[in-house]
């Protein structure tokens, strides 16, 4: 079986007053979104669950609604893969051992918080961060991004998608 699963980071709504529109027809047909925090409110969630059930972590600019409900890190399972989720992954320059450090035995590790896209694997583990969706701060443009995962051949790809 094969799955696609949208990656969404650091929305900052309301600041930002909504999720792109592009979005919709980038996720079109996922079956799962994972949002890396930095939603800032809740109704991100309810947005995004008009396209597909929702997994989100808070991050470091949350409302109160949000830190009452989201945990900081969490990991899941999708197919035979364990997909670790956590919004601040430190420095790049030791997100790999980090990332081994937080989720040992997960196959892919997605974070946000630094707006920068990011799609490396590290020693059998995938290090994906799919940038920002409203905010592109020093990037030519904003992003999100899209797993696909072949349980048969038992891989991950990571892409990320440029949003014009």
């Amino acid at each position: 079986m094969q799955h696609r699963i949208g990656v969404i980071s650091d929305t900052h709504c309301p600041r930002f007053p909504r999720v792109p529109e592009a979005v919709w027809e980038h996720f079109a047909g996922v079956e799962l979104i994972i949002h890396a925090g930095d939603l800032s409110i809740l109704s991100v969630i309810s947005d995004l669950e008009t396209i597909a059930p929702v997994v989100a972590v808070q991050g470091n600019v949350e409302q109160e609604e949000v830190v009452m409900k989201l945990p900081i890190k969490k990991e899941i399972r999708v197919g035979g893969m364990r997909i670790g989720i956590v919004h601040i992954l430190g420095d790049a320059r030791h997100y790999d051992r980090t990332a081994r450090q937080e989720f040992p035995d997960a196959r892919v590790v997605i974070f946000g918080h630094s707006h920068n896209p990011y799609n490396q694997e590290h020693a059998s583990q995938l290090l994906f961060n799919p940038g920002s969706a409203n905010d592109r701060r020093r990037q030519p443009t904003c992003s999100i991004g899209r797993l696909l995962i072949d349980d048969e051949a038992q891989t991950v790809k990571g892409e990320i998608i440029l949003l014009s």
